[in-house]
């Protein structure tokens, strides 16, 4: 199956998606610049520079690390995904990606992705090119709304989430719902896990698999859950309280939480709206590393996997750590 998008319908969603960082139209934003960390114990050391590698891109998500140390993200609005290598050097990785949004690799070295055009978005593998075909695209004979991010774990089951903003009605009647899905190995239909939270966004596995942590745009904690033997999730709790959350003008709480990933112990980071924000293993909230825009999408990277990667709002950007990635994991 070809993948099509159209760049307008990418442009409206990417805007629907965040309103409260939506640039007024024809109004560019100011010129990305870099950021100084403040030192947060083991994690990264006190006037540290967040390096601004390169601004103007058409739209930045699912960052994923290669093999090699460089790092990969999706030029969402572009329809390609980027790769940045050791040295700062810019290629297109994939052209015709379907408007991929959040990526992760699985075990077999295959590139797993959402995609998110309207009414045809869903989870697709988009990478080796042998391997490129799509998986699902609805759910209950209904079109998803928006599939955002997702994580693969060891088994080949597949957990995304659909944020369903901006979704056009379907001809059936009612919308899908924002919910999190699992999608079973070798599965063709997925589980809707659960449908009451307001903009389910980045998802991420403890190293043990036994935990899944799930990042929520509008809403004032990161939620964990227990993992199940058979995928499905129990025990939900509020895990780690946002850093500055706020509310929009319709009185909705927004933290601006979206990408997710975890470093080699146990640490959460979270793009927010005011940075990417870091959470001990037990959910203490330990500092906020500024960026030059609010950041979408964050990948550990580098040989040695001590080089965060994070990109936002058309900037793409590094900062040295003293933490360190699985390096078993692609994020």
């Amino acid at each position: 199956m070809r993948f099509k998008t159209t760049l307008a319908a990418i442009v409206c969603l990417l805007a629907c998606s965040f309103p409260v960082f939506a640039q007024r139209a024809g109004t560019p934003p100011p010129p990305a610049t870099d950021t100084i960390a403040p030192e947060i114990a083991g994690v990264v050391a006190a006037g540290t520079k967040v390096h601004v590698i390169k601004d103007g891109f058409n739209g930045t998500e699912g960052t994923i690390t290669l093999p090699d140390g460089s790092v990969i993200f999706s030029e969402t609005a572009a329809n390609r995904t980027i790769k940045i290598d050791k040295s700062d050097n810019v290629t297109t990785f994939i052209e015709d990606t379907g408007g991929a949004n959040g990526m992760f690799f699985d075990r077999e070295g295959r590139l797993f992705v959402t995609q998110v055009p309207f009414g045809t978005g869903g989870i697709a593998i988009l990478y080796p090119p042998a391997a490129k075909k799509a998986l699902i695209n609805h759910y209950d004979g209904k079109p998803f709304g928006r599939a955002n991010d997702l994580t693969v774990d060891k088994k080949g089951g597949v957990y995304f989430t659909d944020s369903a903003n901006a979704q056009p009605m379907p001809a059936s009647g009612v919308p899908l719902p924002a919910a999190l899905y699992y999608l079973p190995p070798n599965a063709a239909k997925p589980v809707q896990l659960f449908t009451d939270v307001a903009f389910p966004n980045g998802v991420v596995l403890s190293r043990d698999e036994k935990t899944l942590y799930l990042n929520n745009t509008n809403g004032e904690y990161m939620l964990a859950f227990d993992v199940q033997p058979d995928g499905s999730l129990k025990n939900r709790r509020n895990f780690a309280k946002y850093d500055g959350v706020t509310q929009n003008a319709a009185g909705v709480t927004v933290s601006g939480a979206d990408g997710l990933t975890m470093d080699n112990d146990g640490r959460l980071y979270a793009a927010c709206a005011n940075g990417v924000q870091v959470f001990s293993p037990q959910g203490r909230h330990l500092g906020t590393i500024p960026m030059p825009r609010p950041p979408q999408n964050l990948s550990f990277a580098g040989s040695d996997k001590k080089t965060l990667y994070v990109v936002g709002r058309g900037v793409a950007s590094k900062v040295q750590m003293l933490a360190q990635g699985m390096k078993e994991r692609a994020r």
